[in-house]
């Protein structure tokens, strides 16, 4: 709070709301960490991200504005750019930017809040996806198939690519939390 020069409330407030959200984990001795989440929580938030994430993927596709699909095509080269100055972080960003411009197409407010709240879930572990070398571009190579689908405003092809993007992402993340929740020797 003496950081931003502003009271000890609202961030007390907002950490409360994070803990009451499940994002957050209070601690005995009042501080807060991110949980790891066990495997079964993990698998569970992965089954339910594919099945949202692809619905919202094909009911944008019918949806899609040209401009929309524009940005999503220089969002796309974006993250290509990013690959290529070897920019993990920047890619990530750009990622999240690129599944959020699809979903926001699907013309599902309450749809895209779930998505939202299943990312704020998985999101800090996004970052283990950097420990990946070879993940990265091949998921690029992903995101090029589902603007292609999009392209074609093929729906359930959409869906489908959509669908692979989250089950591989979600393999690498689960062998990289599974190393996490290993004790240290």
């Amino acid at each position: 709070a003496e950081t931003f020069g502003i009271s000890t409330t609202p961030i007390r407030e907002a950490l409360q709301r994070l803990v009451a959200e499940r994002l957050l984990e209070m601690q005995n001795n009042r501080s807060v960490i991110v949980p790891l989440l066990s495997a079964p929580a993990f698998e569970e938030l992965t089954r339910i991200r594919i099945a949202v994430e692809g619905l919202a993927g094909e009911m944008a596709a019918t949806r899609m504005s040209e401009s929309g699909l524009a940005d999503i095509q220089a969002t796309l080269a974006g993250m290509q750019r990013a690959i290529e100055a070897g920019d993990a972080r920047a890619y990530l960003s750009l990622n999240e930017a690129f599944h959020f411009a699809i979903y926001q197409h699907a013309g599902a407010p309450i749809l895209l809040n779930m998505i939202r709240d299943l990312w704020g879930r998985v999101g800090p572990y996004l970052k283990l996806l950097m420990q990946a070398d070879r993940y990265i571009p091949q998921s690029n190579d992903a995101h090029r198939k589902i603007v292609a689908a999009l392209e074609q405003r093929s729906g359930p092809t959409v869906r489908i690519f959509i669908e692979e993007d989250i089950a591989v992402a979600a393999a690498v993340l689960s062998a990289n939390l599974d190393a996490a929740r290993e004790p240290s020797a």
